[in-house]
């Protein structure tokens, strides 16, 4: 299973144009198949007046849930060069939807699966990417008189801290990568001279925080 992926770093349009036919191809990040179709219907009501909403989604760490409709274009013409063009991008958990106003001249089969794929591929570069991590939660519990000193060290190395929680105690949840767990457990062992104990609370998606056009 991966332990990274790429994702939409924004919302993004692109508009493109063939032959007086306008292409504008929308790329949004969903989490199911359920938000991907909602993307599409609320375009159909914004763009009521075009004539072909053909989308495709690619949903899941590996990418492995895809679908892609043409919307009424020649089968294959459409909503595949969409997602031949998403795949090729490595993103995932996207829908992309290129919105089409026919100019008045036929662009055939060739051409329809280069001006999809054309508009698929604009849209996509606008959103840019960001990157996505499987994360290994580890709660710490520390003392109030100590809590705020470890946990500044603890950024300022660059662990990913999820949460505070303060009760009785104060509780820390930090977001690590599987091969930082080892390092992390020094570090704090480092920080607390030994109390501090790391505890395992599962895994975690998180999305990096910077994204990368």
């Amino acid at each position: 299973m991966r332990d990274s992926y790429l994702v939409p770093a924004r919302r993004a349009t692109a508009e493109t144009e063939v032959s007086r036919s306008r292409f504008i191809a929308t790329v949004a990040r969903v989490e199911g198949e359920n938000a991907a179709r909602a993307v599409v219907d609320d375009l159909r009501r914004t763009h009521h007046d075009a004539r072909h909403h053909c989308s495709a989604w690619v949903l899941g760490p590996e990418g492995a849930l895809e679908r892609s409709h043409d919307d009424g274009e020649p089968a294959g013409t459409a909503g595949a060069p969409i997602l031949e063009v998403v795949r090729g991008s490595g993103t995932s958990d996207v829908v992309v939807v290129v919105t089409r106003w026919f100019g008045g001249t036929l662009l055939g089969a060739g051409g329809l699966v280069r001006a999809y794929g054309d508009a698929a591929r604009a849209g996509l570069d606008a959103a840019g990417t960001r990157r996505r991590r499987l994360l290994h939660v580890l709660g710490l519990e520390l003392p109030h008189a100590d809590a705020g000193r470890v946990e500044a060290a603890l950024r300022d190395a660059g662990v990913g801290v999820l949460d505070v929680a303060w009760t009785s105690v104060v509780t820390l949840r930090l977001g690590v990568r599987p091969d930082a767990v080892g390092p992390t457990r020094a570090l704090v062992a480092s920080l607390t001279s030994g109390t501090g104990t790391l505890a395992e609370s599962g895994e975690r998606w998180v999305d990096a925080p910077d994204p990368h056009p």
